[in-house]
């Protein structure tokens, strides 16, 4: 016999064998059983409603609090994000336009340069043409003046070779009015 059998026997004054019951089931320990589940069920509902319910409720609120404080918070740090990307577009926007104006100012200052080297070099091929031109005038009046004397030694020669009797005079005449007629 087990220990908690003797006890209820010792109590009641009966053997577990008069009934033939299982004890908890047994209407005669009703009474008692009622009793101790009306003390636990007690204790447990004072535990509960005055330790573990308060403390539960406490960190619910806690909960609801430090969510709703969160919540709050990323409103809070999206408008911060949403003022600093607009500020970010107005400063990238301000940043192009500075930079097209610079490249505009550049672009008109390059242009600018360009076209005064462009002057000075034009005005020194100009001069250098103009001296050139100087200089072709020059030679071709060399030329020019020795064309008549070539070319009347080139005629006498010709003509001593094929034998003809030529006059200087008559050569002169003959290339000035030859050269005369072509220029």
């Amino acid at each position: 016999m087990s220990i908690l059998v003797f006890l209820a026997d010792a109590a009641d004054g009966h053997g577990a064998e008069e009934s033939g019951l299982f004890p908890p089931f047994d209407p005669t320990y009703f009474p008692s059983q009622l009793f101790w589940l009306a003390i636990t069920f007690g204790v447990l509902y004072l535990v509960l409603a005055r330790m573990i319910l308060p403390r539960l409720s406490a960190n619910l609120e806690k909960r609801s609090d430090t969510i709703a404080d969160d919540l709050d918070e990323a409103a809070r740090l999206n408008e911060q994000a949403e003022e600093a990307k607009q500020a970010l577009e107005v400063s990238l926007a301000q940043a192009r336009a500075k930079a097209r104006e610079t490249a505009s100012k550049a672009e008109a200052d390059m242009a600018e340069e360009i076209a005064a080297e462009t002057r000075k070099v034009d005005a020194a091929i100009d001069k250098k043409l103009e001296a050139a031109e100087a200089r072709i005038n020059e030679v071709r009046a060399e030329a020019m003046a020795n064309v008549e004397t070539v070319a009347g030694d080139a005629t006498k020669s010709i003509l001593g070779k094929l034998g003809l009797p030529a006059n200087q005079n008559d050569i002169a005449s003959a290339v000035k009015n030859a050269i005369g007629g072509k220029g």
